[in-house]
């Protein structure tokens, strides 16, 4: 029988755990968004020759074509979409006021999900204040944090930014709760944007409304 010494089997201990730690990383690294493309290249947008601004969106509506993420969203009823907003003009825009909504074929506007609100859906928690149970002063419930991989898909895949430089690309990921949509959520369904302002606050957009049965119709293309 063959002894290691205590100290050799420390090191190959360490060296094992650092190729496996070097294996996770890279296999974690791996997994990257689609590259951007060209916002024309994306069958639905919507494009305001004179305010010379694009906006394209991209549904990631499969498992398969979510895989990149940590969570799985489209299991979970949430619908990732790529938005894109290619700014032409001379001016800087602005996205703080921004509104970025789905709009179901029958129905109320929807809003991007916010990461709490997936949070509570993917781990069936209610989130609560802080409180105390009667009788028992020293347990005590606090609002639950948001769950690390939700955190890093908004910082890795979320917009980094709210301002949109002149001639230039920016793009996010944005989340919506499709759950009570029935089968086919996108038929129909456009995304709404509205409240895009210039930087100097002179000029606010006008709306753009974004068919997402384009998007529909290229996939059949595809299938055929």
């Amino acid at each position: 029988m063959i002894i290691v010494p205590r100290v050799r089997w420390m090191q190959l201990r360490t060296f094992a755990t650092a190729v496996l730690l070097v294996c996770s990383l890279s296999a974690h690294a791996a997994k990257k968004a689609p590259p951007l493309q060209d916002v024309l290249q994306y069958p639905a947008n919507d494009t305001h020759a004179q305010e010379k601004v694009t906006i394209a969106v991209d549904p990631y509506d499969t498992r398969a074509r979510a895989d990149f993420f940590r969570i799985d969203y489209v299991g979970h009823g949430f619908l990732p979409v790529r938005v894109i907003i290619r700014n032409d003009s001379d001016k800087a825009l602005s996205l703080d006021d921004a509104r970025i909504q789905l709009v179901p074929a029958h129905g109320e506007r929807i809003p991007a999900a916010l990461p709490s609100e997936i949070n509570r859906r993917v781990f069936r928690i209610k989130d609560v204040g802080a409180k105390h149970i009667p009788g028992v002063p020293i347990i005590t419930y606090h609002k639950t944090p948001v769950d690390k991989k939700i955190a890093d898909d908004d910082k890795d895949f979320g917009f980094r930014s709210t301002t949109v430089e002149p001639h230039s690309t920016l793009s996010g990921f944005l989340f919506y709760d499709i759950n009570d949509m029935g089968d086919a959520p996108l038929k129909g369904a456009e995304i709404y944007v509205r409240e895009i302002r210039t930087m100097d606050g002179k000029q606010r957009l006008f709306p753009f409304t974004i068919s997402l049965n384009k998007y529909l119709a290229s996939k059949d293309k595809e299938t055929k």
